[in-house]
């Protein structure tokens, strides 16, 4: 599993109405790129809007992948929902691209997330039906939608974000994960941000630095969450779990740091995706294709509170 989670981290205007179970949802394509639900508490008030930004690889509006159903995203736009807070999640454009076979991974960009989780924010600011917009990055989508949040959205939240650039985040899992490629890893990456190109790396790091991805992982490592996180002038919420077998609390310090404005949250006995773990990492990992678990009351607490404030 832990192999896994680093592989993770490398994958990078009609509307149909319908009901999602018990909640009023409106599935939207904002773009032909982006396809997702919106759901919306009926209530003639103005209400806020949080638009949820998906974690690494090809993860769909619910933060599920081909071999991995959690439901957190689901899960947690109806924990909002209960609180009277409308959201948006939405696939990746990765998925689309999947389902009809137009998916080159020599040509995936990190900026093009980024493109999107603006198309979506302006598209909601454009209706002006909302009162507020937040934004919410999971993983990966803590650093694209801190992007997509400057001068757009009134405010964000990180989940599970990490605080520093995604080569030093890998480096970061290898010491734990496989010790001794660490310092392999170091040098491909330094030649990678230099020359555009590794070449000297082990064949243990393959899956990482392979041909096609590496221009993936290049875009991806010109953006410093850290510097990013310090641009925005807004109200902000720092959130991790003490389980997170992905993303260390260490990584939210970090943000913390450079964001000190932030409100900051470390939740006990919460998971990477938001459930709560009593046991041990067999347990953590297999908490990843439960789809019926539920995540942590705690976390909608908290997030509901900070965007009522």
């Amino acid at each position: 599993m832990k192999t896994k989670l680093i592989l993770i981290t490398l994958l990078c205007f009609a509307i149909a109405y319908g009901q999602e179970g018990k909640h009023n949802s409106q599935d939207i394509s904002v773009s032909p790129f982006i396809d997702g639900t919106l759901l919306r508490p009926e209530t003639s008030e103005k209400i806020p809007l949080v638009i949820i930004v998906a974690d690494s690889g090809p993860t769909d509006r619910n933060g599920n992948q081909q071999i991995m159903e959690n439901n957190s995203l689901r899960l947690l736009a109806e924990g909002l929902y209960t609180n009277n807070i409308a959201s948006f999640r939405y696939d990746k454009r990765i998925i689309k691209q999947l389902k009809q076979r137009l998916l080159s991974e020599k040509d995936i960009r990190f900026d093009e997330f980024i493109t999107d989780a603006i198309a979506v924010t302006d598209f909601f600011k454009k209706g002006r039906e909302f009162s507020k917009i937040h934004i919410i990055g999971h993983g990966q989508g803590s650093l694209v939608g801190m992007i997509a949040a400057q001068d757009r959205a009134d405010g964000f939240i990180s989940l599970a974000g990490a605080g520093q650039q995604i080569d030093d985040v890998i480096v970061a899992q290898l010491v734990k994960q496989a010790p001794g490629l660490e310092e392999n890893a170091r040098q491909a990456f330094d030649d990678l941000r230099v020359t555009g190109v590794a070449v000297n790396y082990s064949p243990g790091l393959a899956s990482i630095f392979r041909k096609d991805v590496q221009p993936f992982i290049r875009s991806w490592m010109q953006y410093d969450p850290k510097v990013e996180i310090a641009k925005l002038d807004m109200p902000t919420l720092i959130m991790n779990g003490d389980k997170d077998l992905q993303v260390q609390i260490s990584e939210a310090e970090i943000l913390y740091k450079a964001q000190p404005n932030a409100q900051y949250e470390i939740v006990p006995n919460m998971n990477h995706i938001l459930k709560k773990i009593k046991g041990n990492d067999i347990e953590n990992s297999k908490s990843y294709n439960q789809y019926n678990l539920p995540i942590m009351p705690e976390a909608i607490e908290i997030i509901s509170s900070f965007i009522k404030k």
